[in-house]
């Protein structure tokens, strides 16, 4: 083989590389690692509201994978929120005035919530804000013996990343760029955190406000 044939099948060989690493993630691996980030944070409200729930296979959660980072960072941000506005994110059922045990109460609920908080755009904060309405609705489930309805919770996030954020999600380069939330320890940029944080706290607020008021 000559040596021009050489240089020009390693550079195919690297660009095929590089496209592995480069391209981006398809709405299927985005709905996949949005529903395993979801059973990481649901399993750490549980546990941290004191209630056994038997955690999923290692294969269905996030956490020591490539993913492990992200689900880190998306509950230390899911702190973050909930340490600001804590009567927000706690009660979610009484406080859309829904009985947890219908599934299709508790999916119109959720999904109703999620398209209200992102009807204005997507940032970071309202993700954090979608994942710690899921793991405080969940909280209430589990509390009242349906813990069944954690997996349509999971569900109805999967679908509504699938709809809604996978297109922003792709533009981002994927679920990892949540990792540059934290990154940056600047003070300036912290302070730009927990403002956008209490915004967000805000928009939840008009979103239960309009799921209350709507006509069912």
């Amino acid at each position: 083989m000559g040596g021009m044939e050489m240089l020009r099948r390693s550079s195919v060989f690297a660009a095929e590389v590089m496209e592995v690493f480069d391209r981006s993630p398809t709405d299927k691996e985005l709905v996949s690692q949005a529903k395993a980030l979801c059973r990481d944070y649901i399993h750490s409200r549980l546990n941290r509201a004191g209630i056994g729930w038997s955690k999923p296979e290692q294969g269905q959660t996030a956490s020591g994978g490539p993913l492990g980072e992200v689900s880190s960072v998306l509950l230390w941000l899911g702190d973050e929120l909930e340490y600001l506005r804590p009567n927000v994110y706690r009660n979610v059922a009484r406080q859309l005035n829904i009985t947890v045990a219908s599934e299709s109460v508790v999916s119109d609920a959720f999904l109703a919530v999620a398209s209200e908080i992102f009807s204005t755009g997507v940032t970071w904060g309202k993700v954090v804000s979608l994942y710690a309405v899921a793991g405080a609705l969940a909280v209430d489930c589990v509390r009242h013996g349906h813990p069944a309805m954690v997996h349509t919770i999971v569900d109805c996030l999967g679908e509504f990343v699938r709809k809604s954020l996978a297109s922003w999600l792709k533009r981002r380069g994927g679920w990892a760029d949540i990792t540059k939330c934290v990154v940056n320890t600047d003070p300036s940029f912290r302070s730009h955190w927990l403002v956008s944080a209490i915004c967000t706290c805000g928009h939840f607020l008009k979103a239960l406000v309009f799921y209350l008021l709507r006509e069912r």
